[in-house]
């Protein structure tokens, strides 16, 4: 019969040196210990139940100051080693009750809950649970409902080593990367910028092919001189958060890349600015210092950008298990699908229905929850640096 010690009180130095000093002698098969705000949970499970065990155990307890209790564990009898999955749960704010509804959610689907940590207080709250148990899909689909009912973002992955491992994050650049639609910036210069609007935005939600909506819009373009494309490229801005998170994809070794329907006029920027690895956009035609109202080549559509994703994992080594893909449009749907992980940023709903994991908060940097990374790991990085 093995012996479960749950260790409870205020923590401080020496603890569980003290606790362990108590069962010198004793094997022990299991061991968690975690500090809630001062206060200490320390778990070991022992592979010996004697009085004289319990007895060495009491004392030690008295003398640290902390209590102790005993569950005995029949032989045999071991922790789930398969079948887990890492939950994000994200909200600006994120109230009791979401956890509330995301646990009872779990519980229905026969997983169970091994773990609790918080990721991250802003910009938004954000808890990782480790859930044992439960199918991929059956997670996927009961907790997305329950975020929109809850009104928070959820996530699911399994758990396995690529989670650990180096990643290529591939992202969109309009409405992801950056904020707003280029060619709608390009458009306004042009005097055409509702017939544009509309065309995007029925583009983006999968109501029209990409291709045929993106050369009928840069062919409104048609005579905008080349000083007004600069006009744009400078008044272009990051999402927040966007230069948080290359930064740290880049210092944990990360490979990170964008993919757009859009131009190279501003992705060529991108990735001097923010040291971008591989970058893959449309090229827009010039002739005597004006658009010509045609792109050069073939249009980055949305085959496009899945197939740059395993062209990018190649060129890096990596297995498309290892990579990460953000998007928000239709012609993001194939790209999310052929990742490791697929994440839907303020995503149109066909995106988010597809997407493996959604966001709905305003802060690109809030991906890097998702992948497990703390704030405190962030900010601390930052401050070494």
């Amino acid at each position: 019969m093995s012996l479960l010690v749950t260790v409870t009180g205020p923590d401080h130095p020496g603890v569980t040196a003290g606790l362990f000093d108590a069962v010198a002698g004793v094997g022990f098969s299991d061991v968690e210990q975690v500090v809630v705000h001062g206060r200490l949970l320390l778990g070991v499970v022992l592979d010996e139940d004697t009085e004289a065990v319990r007895a060495a155990v009491r004392e030690a307890a008295t003398s640290l100051g902390v209590d102790v209790e005993f569950t005995p564990l029949p032989d045999g009898e071991a922790r789930s080693g398969t079948g887990r999955h890492h939950v994000t749960v994200l909200g600006l704010p994120l109230p009791a009750t979401a956890l509330s509804a995301v646990a009872r959610r779990l519980a229905g689907t026969g997983a169970n809950i091994e773990s609790i940590r918080r990721l991250s207080r802003y910009p938004a709250a954000s808890y990782e649970l480790v859930v044992a148990g439960g199918e991929t899909a059956a997670l996927r689909t009961g907790l997305a409902a329950e975020a929109v009912q809850q009104r928070v973002d959820i996530a699911v992955e399994p758990a396995s080593l690529f989670r650990r491992s180096r990643r290529l994050v591939v992202m969109d650049v309009d409405s992801t990367l950056v904020q707003g639609e280029v060619i709608e910036m390009l458009a306004a210069e042009a005097g055409c910028e509702a017939e544009v609007a509309r065309v995007t935005a029925a583009a983006m939600a999968g109501e029209l092919d990409f291709e045929a909506s993106l050369r009928a819009r840069v062919a409104l373009l048609e005579g905008l001189p080349v000083d007004a494309v600069d006009r744009v490229r400078a008044a272009v801005q990051l999402t927040p958060g966007a230069r948080t998170l290359v930064r740290t994809l880049k210092r944990l070794g990360y490979a990170v890349a964008v993919v757009s329907g859009g131009f190279t006029a501003v992705t060529d920027d991108l990735v001097r600015e923010l040291g971008l690895d591989h970058a893959l956009a449309n090229v827009l035609e010039v002739r005597d210092g004006r658009l010509t109202g045609s792109v050069v080549g073939d249009v980055v559509d949305r085959a496009a950008k899945a197939a740059a994703l395993r062209r990018f994992a190649d060129a890096e080594g990596l297995a498309t298990a290892q990579t990460v893909a953000i998007g928000d449009g239709a012609n993001d749907l194939d790209m999310l699908a052929a990742a490791g992980l697929g994440i839907a940023f303020n995503a149109k709903p066909v995106v988010r229905d597809a997407a493996d994991a959604a966001l709905s908060v305003p802060f690109l940097d809030a991906v890097l929850f998702l992948l497990g990374i703390t704030r405190e790991e962030i900010e601390a990085a930052d401050a070494a640096e």
